[in-house]
């Protein structure tokens, strides 16, 4: 790594080191900085501390929706940058096979079975998730029969279930009635009452399969010259593509089953990055992660904190990121026309 690569990753964790106690500390309750280190070292033991009401919002209401924000962030940006490295796509995201379709199918029909009492507490996200996970394994059959799993199979398995699936959470909402509005929001994605479970099961599935990305990041750049040269380079391509594509899978079926559908954070990332860092995975993944953490915890922020009414960030990140992408398309137009 050189030296102003160094620099920019620095860069990156100072500022979301930055970010993290911005976040903390602002909010419709005012809170002094003094009051958060005190409440994190009693928290972690470091001191003794009388719980106050200061206390609680911070490590039971601010502090557990800050984490999942990052995690789920740098969660679907990282799986975001997988997706466009292993489909050879700069347009993929993570939401490309389907997952979304399928985590809004479970949590619509969780929410739909409430309304004759077949609810436990946490149905919503379980639900989300194992549709999430019910998708990719139906998308992996139906591309099955093409092992090396390619870009076109994989892309063309999404569509057709996301198609599918998307008639199915229409019939669900045509027939819950009074439940539209709870399946709507949503589907908005929000990351109001988040808490250390949901913080759990973000760091129980998101980091390992970040690791595995991580080691495989050397692996995902010789892939990109052509099956042929990966294999004889010692690289087994197929079990690496359906390694990486599960644990990016993974990682977002847990990122939308806590948080809902949040666009933008997995497409935009990655793509910027590349024109900063280059197509290096080694460099591209990390930096997409940090990124997408400070990105959706500044978004997170701003509708929570600065916002005179909480938007559904999934809406945030749409109208921000949505505009945005546009100019940048247009500008890569304009240069590749040049």
């Amino acid at each position: 790594m050189c030296a102003s690569h160094r620099s920019f990753f620095l860069a990156l964790v100072a500022l979301l080191a930055i970010s993290l106690a911005v976040s903390i500390w602002l909010g419709f309750m005012a809170v002094t900085p003094w009051q958060i280190m005190q409440a994190i070292a009693a928290r972690l033991g470091l001191a003794t501390e009388t719980p106050t009401i200061a206390t609680v919002v911070i490590l039971d209401v601010r502090l557990p929706r800050i984490l999942a924000a990052a995690l789920v962030g740098g969660g679907l940006a990282l799986a975001g940058g997988v997706f466009q490295a292993l489909l050879l796509n700069p347009l993929a995201d993570p939401y490309t096979l389907g997952i979304s379709s399928g985590a809004a199918f479970g949590a619509s029909l969780a929410i739909a079975l409430s309304l004759i009492g077949l609810s436990f507490p946490g149905a919503i996200p379980l639900c989300a998730f194992l549709g999430a996970l019910a998708t990719l394994a139906v998308v992996f059959s139906l591309a099955g029969h093409d092992r090396a799993f390619s870009s076109n199979t994989l892309i063309l398995s999404g569509i057709i279930i996301a198609a599918i699936l998307s008639a199915g959470i229409g019939f669900i909402q045509y027939l819950a009635d009074r439940e539209v509005a709870a399946i709507v929001f949503w589907l908005m994605g929000s990351l109001v009452g988040r808490s250390w479970a949901d913080v759990g099961v973000l760091a129980l599935l998101s980091l390992p399969a970040s690791l595995i990305i991580f080691y495989h990041a050397r692996d995902l750049n010789v892939m990109a010259l052509g099956n042929a040269t990966a294999d004889s380079l010692g690289v087994d391509t197929v079990r690496t593509r359906k390694l990486l594509l599960i644990s990016a899978s993974l990682m977002t079926a847990a990122s939308v089953a806590v948080a809902g559908i949040i666009g933008f954070v997995g497409l935009l990332v990655p793509h910027l990055l590349r024109s900063v860092l280059g197509p290096d995975n080694r460099l591209l993944l990390p930096a997409s992660f940090l990124t997408g953490a400070i990105l959706l915890l500044a978004a997170d922020t701003l509708t929570r904190a600065v916002l005179p009414h909480e938007l559904p960030i999934g809406i945030l990140t749409a109208l921000i990121g949505g505009p945005f992408f546009c100019l940048i398309f247009k500008r890569q137009q304009m240069r590749n026309s040049r």
